[in-house]
């Protein structure tokens, strides 16, 4: 209820500050002030010159704070969106609103927010983004301020089928409580389809706010979506067309690496260097008949796909809506809840997480249905415990200003044979095994401010890109090439044969004739008794590479987080202490330092 100044014996001012005070408060500091002000007026009536009153202690009433700062920490772009968006919206609901990546945020400057929202995203192997790496070692470390007076909610966006799933959200959630931060909404963990979910928290975000700054709690916010100009998005995806799908390996490779052609055309859809496509991909229709036939369902049975009501096929479902090739823990304990098999809550049981863990790795829906059968449940049942289809994003390969209309992939194709089937990658075989010209594909454009090309087109560049890592760089030659740019540029590139697996021979080589790209290093691991990789070819080259740097090289890596990204990781750290002269923690600080100044960006998978 809000003080009105015309029937009440209060000023404006007064007035103003009671109604920022009144609904903030407690409980038990509404029953303290009842206390305090009774007192207050029983003191003035029994007040004589022979008993004067005691001083009572004075209560400075301070305005709720309507500054809002946002932080995101972001590999791919999705939490940035997310971040950008809420900014938007908390605007909309009269917030002064900051967004920034925490890689820009001074992080001596936590002391003075008083409230503060993280959106971030887990990484690998339950780690930090690379632009949160320096915040949150702040926050752990032993400079982190107490925090008092600060209200504070996180968003985690995680994938449930990795092991330390939305990690890095629950500890900064963990972490600022306990420097005495105080949630203004409980952490949100949001798996690969986190529209809902995110929206979810940001109501009971603003809910929050409003009720602090003394309005309605009610708010009525939309889904959060990535900024774009087009109208087609990550939830509203634009059917490409398919111009051209190449094999780039040479006859008797090992590999099969898929150069992909889109039509944009009509779309309005608009991307830079170093931004990803994602495609929502449909699963092979061969491993979609092996599942109906084991659970001995109606394809054509109609059940509804989401919240929303909208209803598919079966056979449909299955093939375009869900995914069905990878398991994950929490589909493992609703699986539990469905059939009567005790082998699987066994499995779920207390003490098992390896054995659970091994279980997962390598299998699919199809296995988990004949391993724990009957499934004596209806089929809406059943896939109403599935996940959403997610997208797979891919570098672009291509520069939008010299192929106009046009999106150029690379994709490697991915088959393995594990617990004795041969399994295949979903969008890598669909791109490979069954998309002609003509096709269509939906997709949409993940931006990604994570990895972007210098601004001073001077800047000398260092890319190292193996196998289909190659992606971006061929983005990053062509918009440079097109721009008349002048820097210098070193690509290092690697894969097991020269004369079948050298992706863009042609291309590179006339780079190279024309000047565009100043030096090349290739390393052919299966071409030489010896394996050869580019970490390898950087450090043969190493008092040339620390030159570069030292000159303002921005570096770039793109390829296998596991094993490629983190072995050229150590050995940047290594050619930066013996050609620097420096010690190991030094030199790691040198590396810190250029990552933030956007001067070492990744983009690993």
């Amino acid at each position: 209820m809000q003080l009105q100044v015309m029937n009440s014996p209060f000023n404006q001012e007064q007035a103003e500050l009671l109604n920022h005070l009144l609904p903030s408060l407690t409980e038990s500091q509404k029953v303290w002030l009842s206390g305090y002000l009774a007192a207050t007026q029983s003191a003035s009536v029994a007040s004589t010159p022979e008993a004067p009153v005691a001083e009572l202690p004075t209560i400075n009433v301070q305005p709720v704070s309507k500054e809002v700062t946002i932080l995101y920490g972001s590999q791919t772009g999705n939490a940035q969106g997310l971040a950008e968006n809420v900014g938007k919206t908390l605007r909309g609901q009269e917030f002064e609103v900051t967004v920034a990546s925490m890689s820009d945020f001074k992080p001596n400057n936590l002391k003075k927010l008083h409230n503060l929202l993280i959106i971030v995203s887990t990484h690998g192997e339950g780690d930090p983004p690379d632009n949160a790496l320096s915040f949150h070692e702040f926050l752990h470390g032993r400079r982190a301020p107490k925090l008092d007076d600060l209200r504070f909610s996180v968003l985690s966006l995680g994938d449930s089928s990795y092991e330390f799933f939305c990690q890095t959200g629950k500890e900064f959630d963990q972490r600022l409580e306990e420097l005495g931060g105080k949630r203004l909404n409980e952490r949100v963990d949001c798996d690969l389809d986190f529209d809902e979910p995110a929206a979810e928290w940001l109501e009971g975000v603003i809910s929050g706010l409003k009720e602090a700054q003394g309005g309605s709690a009610a708010a009525s916010v939309e889904t959060p979506q990535a900024a774009v100009e087009s109208e087609y998005s990550r939830t509203n995806p634009f059917k490409a067309e398919v111009l051209e799908n190449l094999n780039l390996n040479g006859r008797g490779s090992n590999k099969e690496t898929r150069h992909l052609e889109l039509s944009l055309e009509g779309s309005g859809l608009t991307y830079e260097p170093g931004d990803s496509l994602g495609i929502y991909p449909e699963n092979d229709p061969a491993l979609v008949d092996l599942l109906l036939q084991e659970l001995k369902w109606d394809p054509d049975e109609i059940v509804k796909v989401n919240k929303q009501g909208d209803v598919r096929s079966l056979k449909e479902a299955l093939t375009s809506q869900f995914e069905i090739t990878i398991l994950t823990k929490p589909l493992l304990q609703q699986a539990a809840d469905l059939t009567a098999n005790p082998k699987l809550k066994e499995l779920l049981s207390a003490g098992n997480e390896d054995k659970v863990k091994e279980y997962i790795n390598g299998r699919d829906l199809l296995d988990l249905v004949r391993d724990y059968g009957p499934w004596s449940v209806s089929a809406q049942e059943f896939v109403s415990i599935l996940r959403k289809m997610p997208a797979r994003l891919y570098s672009i390969a291509s520069s939008l200003t010299a192929n106009p209309d046009e999106v150029h992939l690379t994709i490697g194709a991915v088959r393995y044979n594990t617990h004795g089937r041969d399994r295949d990658g979903v969008c890598s075989i669909l791109c490979s095994e069954r998309l002609q010209a003509g096709d269509t594909l939906p997709v949409y454009i993940q931006h990604n401010q994570n990895f972007k090309l210098p601004q001073n087109p001077d800047t000398p560049i260092i890319m190292v890109g193996p196998g289909t890592g190659i992606a971006p760089f061929r983005a990053f030659m062509q918009e440079r090439e097109e721009l008349g740019v002048e820097g210098k540029s070193w690509m290092f590139f690697g894969d097991q044969h020269f004369v079948t697996d050298f992706l863009y021979q042609t291309e590179w080589q006339k780079w190279l004739k024309d000047g565009i790209l100043t030096k090349m290093d290739v390393a052919f691991s299966r071409d030489t008794d010896e394996k050869v990789y580019v970490q390898n070819r950087m450090q043969e080259q190493s008092k040339e590479l620390f030159e570069w740097l030292q000159q303002g090289a921005a570096v770039y890596i793109c390829g296998d987080e596991k094993h490629m990204a983190h072995d050229v990781h150590n050995t940047l750290i290594e050619i930066i202490e013996h050609e620097g002269g420096m010690s190991r923690e030094k030199a790691e600080e040198y590396l810190a330092t250029m990552q933030q100044e956007k001067r070492y960006q990744r983009d690993v998978y």
